[in-house]
């Protein structure tokens, strides 16, 4: 039953998706504009500058060890409880489930595949970018340093630059970039900014990360989210496979190429609404018995009669049963109360009489 009410479900789901876009007038798909070009350009230099700061052991390197020694953790010990749970909101896990949650229903919303496929190919992104800077650094954190004032690079750690902090900008971020009109971007921009900066910061705090680290993963982050609008065009051609993919099998199903079981269960994900039905496959089925007609009467036409071993078996009340009486009854016969009977008095003396 809940696999059925489940099967229902994706049925209406698939069927919503097929209507048309329901995009807003007012708000257009972000474009690689001249002022977007030169934040790209700016954050790149800002993003290289910092790697050359690191690779070269200069006053920002020197900078990750004084903070490393000022520990804020024991300096203010009673923020501790609640930046554990705040740097949540940086992991991949939790915030992709959170932001993707979201974004599919608005891709219900508005008959679209485009957020949850702008997200998958964000994280994507994300994933190469940040994932092959950390592996071909390979920088230790600071609970892992073993030279006082060295950068700690090419000694096989994974911290350089913070995955925690891009992937918070990234996660978030994509809020404002998929947002349906200007106010609302512009406040989940802001809201975006503030998790962003709060979550890098308190890795800083924790003391799991430089502060190279965490300037390395804002502007790893934000490079993504510039750089989004090129990938529209891919966006826009996965959206179409996907369908495309769709309507494949459903031809497949209805030719009779996909065996029966497993055209059972497609049915329910490739119908639109109810509107499409798969058919049988083709070949020799054989007839199925007919039951004979009854007799009716003339200018009646016939009724079908089930067969007998269907029919239900008639209840029989108790007052229309065919009294039996037991041949060679012991009990003698009453002659006294068969001849009052008879006479239709009472063979029985009146109480008090």
């Amino acid at each position: 039953m809940r696999t059925e009410h489940f099967l229902t479900r994706l049925d209406r789901a698939f069927a919503r998706l097929d209507r048309e876009p329901e995009r807003p007038a007012h708000l257009q798909t972000p474009r690689m504009s001249r002022h977007r070009v030169v934040l790209l350009g700016s954050t790149l230099a800002f993003y290289l500058a910092i790697v050359v700061a690191v690779l070269t052991t200069s006053w920002l390197v020197r900078l990750d060890w004084q903070i490393m020694f000022f520990r804020p953790y024991e300096q203010w010990p009673q923020l501790h409880a609640f930046l554990d749970y705040l740097v949540v909101l940086g992991q991949r896990g939790p915030t992709a489930v959170m932001v993707a949650a979201w974004l599919g229903w608005r891709s219900w919303r508005q008959h679209t595949l485009r957020p949850l496929i702008t997200l998958g190919v964000s994280l994507l992104l994300l994933n190469i970018t940040v994932g092959a800077v950390k592996l071909g650094l390979g920088r230790l954190g600071p609970h892992y340093a073993r030279e006082i004032g060295s950068a700690e690079l090419f000694a096989g750690g994974d911290i350089f630059p913070s995955g925690h902090t891009a992937n918070a900008v990234v996660t978030w971020g994509i809020l404002a970039y998929l947002a349906s009109t200007v106010v609302t971007r512009r406040v989940l921009s802001v809201v975006s900014a503030v998790v962003s900066l709060s979550v890098g910061a308190t890795t800083v705090y924790l003391g799991t990360h430089w502060v190279s680290d965490v300037l390395l993963g804002w502007s790893a982050g934000l490079l993504i989210l510039l750089a989004l609008p090129w990938f529209e065009p891919l966006i826009a051609r996965i959206e179409a496979y996907v369908f495309e993919v769709r309507e494949r099998m459903r031809r497949r199903v209805e030719t009779g190429l996909v065996p029966e079981p497993v055209a059972v269960a497609l049915t329910p994900l490739l119908s639109a609404g109810g509107k499409w039905q798969r058919r049988r496959p083709v070949g020799p089925v054989a007839p199925a018995a007919q039951p004979a007609p009854a007799a009716t009467a003339a200018g009646h036409s016939p009724v079908t009669v089930r067969p007998a071993a269907h029919l239900p078996r008639p209840h029989v009340i108790r007052s229309e049963r065919t009294p039996v009486t037991p041949a060679g009854s012991r009990r003698p016969a009453h002659t006294e109360r068969a001849g009052a009977a008879a006479r239709g008095t009472s063979a029985r003396p009146v109480a008090g009489g």
